[in-house]
């Protein structure tokens, strides 16, 4: 927004602000598969993991997703 010469907080008009790198792209079709009921964590598991589900829990293992 900063290339539009604009405030904080205010939207440009569509087609005003043409140095935006994405200027003219199309927009995103989103997909989101659904989630099969399979096997859950025991409870005290669970809340440790912070889901009942395996498949979503997904531990930060640092920068970038590599082990520190």
């Amino acid at each position: 927004m900063a290339d539009c010469n604009m405030q904080p907080m205010q939207r440009p008009r569509p087609g005003s602000c043409p140095k935006d790198p994405l200027f003219g792209m199309p927009l995103a079709i989103a997909y989101v598969p659904w989630q099969h009921w399979n096997q859950t964590y025991p409870l005290d598991k669970a809340m440790k993991a912070g889901t009942i589900f395996p498949e979503l829990d997904k531990p930060f293992l640092g920068k970038r997703g590599a082990c520190r």
